[in-house]
């Protein structure tokens, strides 16, 4: 179990940060606790991989940290401001600004009707930014695709238009869940360079995955038992 500590900031090398964070669930057997007294620093560069086998807490982990869901106890922090008091929309609006999660399945990360330039264009002016150009789709290995619809992409493809539309939006900090775990592995290793090249752009990216090559190239990884904090390998450490 990893050691709690008192500090109400996160520190200047990190971007996002728990603090004796535990998410316990209601079932029709009781409560079921996910996640149990996890501190945590992520670090502000680099790859951080949530590791673990299944049950042990990943997912609920990133959905905390992405602001999809509040912890029953514990503080969630952005830089150097603790998230418990906002309300809903102030939530939202972060997540359009400063935090992106990319899901599991990849079509549910774009908007199949439009094409991909215009995907592009619609997540920048979400977050009231100005239209990325083609640029943004050569930086993710999708070059000459403007003007294709969703449905011409394959899925690693798509995971690749998902984290490009971050980028877009400007996020502080990419978080996927599972990016791999529907893809063929040609497809699942375009998905990994196109993170590895959101990393280089000095984007922090935090990546819940049972995927070894994922685990291998992470530049902070965290395992995760039954919840809680086992150890953390890496520049987190």
């Amino acid at each position: 179990m990893a050691e709690i500590t008192t500090q109400t900031t996160v520190t200047a090398e990190s971007v996002l940060g728990l603090r004796a964070v535990s998410v316990t669930y209601p079932t029709p057997s009781g409560p079921v606790e996910a996640v149990r007294g996890v501190t945590l620093d992520v670090p502000n560069r680099g790859l951080t991989v949530l590791a673990g086998p299944s049950g042990s807490g990943k997912s609920t982990l990133l959905r905390v940290l992405a602001l999809l869901d509040k912890p029953t106890e514990g503080q969630v922090l952005l830089r150097d401001r603790e998230l418990g008091g906002l309300d809903a929309g102030e939530l939202r609006r972060l997540r359009r600004s400063r935090i992106a999660l990319v899901y599991q399945n990849p079509a549910e990360n774009l908007f199949d009707y439009l094409t991909v330039a215009e995907n592009l264009r619609a997540a920048a002016q979400l977050a009231d930014r100005p239209d990325p150009g083609e640029e943004l789709l050569e930086q993710l290995g999708l070059p000459g695709t403007g003007g294709w619809r969703i449905r011409s992409l394959s899925g690693g493809q798509q995971q690749r238009l998902a984290l490009a539309c971050t980028l877009a939006m400007g996020c502080e900090v990419v978080l996927a869940d599972e990016p791999t775990s529907q893809l063929d592995a040609r497809s699942a290793d375009l998905v990994l360079d196109a993170l590895r090249r959101v990393t280089a752009l000095d984007v922090p990216v935090v990546v819940a995955s049972h995927d070894e090559r994922l685990r291998s190239g992470a530049d902070t990884l965290v395992w995760l038992r039954d919840g809680e904090l086992t150890a953390i390998e890496g520049a987190g450490r």
